[in-house]
């Protein structure tokens, strides 16, 4: 593993390199490069907008933040951000790491595909969010200059990432796509999921059981 890349530090500590096995023993190649290039994409956000933050956490927090998608850690009721969010406490808590510090983590992972609420939150749980929102659907990216891409892309290559990500994102969820309600992955459900609807709120509302 490179130390660093595109002048950020690739972690290497015993938590870090920890998360990073894990995340190698239960995920792929896809997802591995994907977390590693959200890591640097929101870091260099960070260090480009004079954020201070932890890169421990932040890295910890990307490494995670799919490994809810994943056999190992998916639930069979839970979003899978809280699937993530909750292996990550979890393995936090085993090692011993402040609870403050876990949440952080957690909310990083948890919020981090929450349109409108993750960016004004603490350093570390808004870059990991704009890390995911610029790596998957290139948010902002004009913000990094071409040179810094490529040497990040380099170090984990995209491989037809575009048409990879969604069938993945699907298949982490689609035993439980009701879990999708509310959030951007019922789009994805939409358009790939054989005979998926859209639970509409606003049906919610008008055929509650209140009689008002």
């Amino acid at each position: 593993m490179l130390k660093t890349i595109a002048n950020i530090r690739i972690p290497d500590s015993k938590l870090a390199v920890g998360a990073a096995e894990l995340l190698r023993e239960h995920g792929d190649t896809l997802l591995w490069n994907h977390s590693h290039r959200v890591y640097l994409f929101g870091a260099i956000q960070g260090q480009n907008n004079g954020l201070k933050f932890d890169l421990e956490l932040l890295y910890i927090s990307a490494l995670f933040h799919d490994l809810g998608l994943t056999k190992q850690y998916s639930s069979p009721d839970k979003r899978f951000e809280v699937d993530g969010a909750n292996a990550a406490r979890s393995y936090l808590q085993q090692n011993g790491v402040p609870d403050e510090s876990i949440r952080l983590v957690w909310d990083a992972i948890a919020l981090h595909t929450t349109i409108g609420v993750a960016q004004y939150k603490e350093s570390e749980v808004a870059l990991i969010y704009s890390g995911v929102g610029y790596d998957v659907m290139g948010e902002n990216y004009d913000s990094i200059s071409e040179e810094v891409r490529e040497q990040v892309v380099i170090a984990y290559p995209r491989d037809n990432f575009k048409n990879k990500i969604l069938p993945a994102f699907l298949e982490g969820f689609k035993h439980k796509p009701e879990t999708t309600f509310g959030n951007i992955k019922a789009d994805v459900c939409e358009l790939l999921l054989p005979g998926f609807k859209k639970t509409n709120f606003c049906d919610c509302v008008l055929h509650s059981p209140w009689k008002d």
